[in-house]
């Protein structure tokens, strides 16, 4: 199969299927009623889970690749499945799985990684990738660096969140800027998104994958099961055929491509943005040769840096104003926070300017 074209054809370009292959019925059940859609270009099913705790439901499988591969067969559509290992890789290709993916707790080891990467040389066979479970953006350009030194070109990037404890709305937090620093870094590998781990709930998968279309990303990876409530796993963030279809009916595909009156008036927006923010850069600048003489003063009567009971005031202070000027409680922490950090780092360099910084 070669990836990349097929998601070149069309966005979104669209893998599903169940979480975990349950039973022979249930995967041919789902995958051919995905398949009868014509939204999905990619059919997926679970083998092996890693799953957090012992005694969960940890996949069948061997046992269900055959399941998975005659589905895919059956419905004229390539089939992908997860793969955590070496041995993993070999039963996959013996069977003839066309798409390999591999998951987040194995992203973040590059041990098993490489271990992937070994087995996949002198193989031509596409790779999606997705991100580590912690928020490491190198750890993810690793991971598709080892996967291109074993002579792998066909490669995709697929966004599941970051592991965090308790949130209020996610299952795992998108963290949205790391995706994007990765088009960065290797702006030719196709982003996917899969909103299903990213929200853990039905409920919250259209909000998660229109923002990953008006991020422009490539396609979307949605778990589909033909009765969710009694999935082995995951059963709450799994939707039906009927579901999937829905939901794709629902995103709106924007454009990138402008047309001349379009980029004119987003060029005039454009400038009149970097002149604001030319006056934020000059206005910290400003703030920071002053938090320097206030370094002069502490060092002259040995005064400590940090003065918290203020620095609890400003942030709270400043919290208090960000519903009156539009802003995130979380945005404005996180500048405050950036802030401060340099402020300490400018009037460090003038308290003690002997230390090697």
């Amino acid at each position: 199969m070669d990836l990349i074209k097929e998601i070149n054809k069309s966005r979104p370009f669209v893998i599903a299927g169940p979480c975990s292959a349950e039973t022979e019925e249930q995967v041919h059940t789902v995958l051919g009623e995905i398949a009868r859609d014509g939204k999905t270009a990619l059919l997926r099913a679970g083998i092996w889970k890693p799953r957090t705790r012992p005694n969960s439901f940890e996949g069948l499988g061997e046992l269900a690749l055959p399941w998975l591969v005659e589905a895919g067969k059956k419905n004229n559509l390539p089939v992908t499945t997860e793969v955590a290992n070496a041995k993993h890789v070999q039963i996959a290709l013996k069977y003839g799985v066309d798409v390999l993916w591999v998951g987040a707790r194995t992203t973040v080891n590059p041990f098993a990684i490489q271990e992937i990467a070994d087995a996949l040389k002198g193989v031509n066979v596409p790779v999606i990738v997705k991100n580590p479970v912690n928020p490491d953006l190198m750890l993810w350009v690793g991971a598709f660096e080892r996967l291109q030194q074993a002579g792998i070109t066909q490669l995709a990037a697929l966004h599941r969140g970051f592991s965090i404890y308790k949130h209020a709305k996610y299952r795992n937090i998108p963290n949205w800027e790391i995706p994007i620093a990765l088009r960065e870094e290797m702006p030719d590998i196709p982003l996917l998104c899969d909103p299903s781990h990213i929200s853990g709930k039905r409920e919250g998968l259209l909000e998660v994958a229109q923002k990953a279309m008006d991020l422009n990303y490539d396609g979307l990876m949605i778990e589909t099961h033909p009765n969710p409530d009694a999935a082995w796993s995951d059963p709450a963030q799994q939707v039906t055929a009927q579901g999937l279809n829905e939901l794709l009916s629902q995103i709106i595909l924007r454009k990138e491509e402008l047309s001349e009156e379009e980029l004119g008036y987003i060029v005039v927006m454009r400038e009149k943005i970097a002149g604001l923010d030319d006056r934020i850069f000059s206005l910290l600048s400003e703030r920071m040769k002053m938090a320097e003489e206030v370094g002069l003063y502490k060092r002259e009567n040995d005064i400590t840096i940090l003065q918290q009971e203020h620095w609890r005031k400003v942030i709270a202070n400043r919290m208090d104003q960000a519903d009156n000027l539009h802003l995130t409680n979380q945005f404005v922490r996180s500048i405050m926070d950036a802030i401060h950090q340099e402020s300490i780092r400018h009037q460090t360099k003038v308290m003690n300017p002997s230390l090697k910084r």
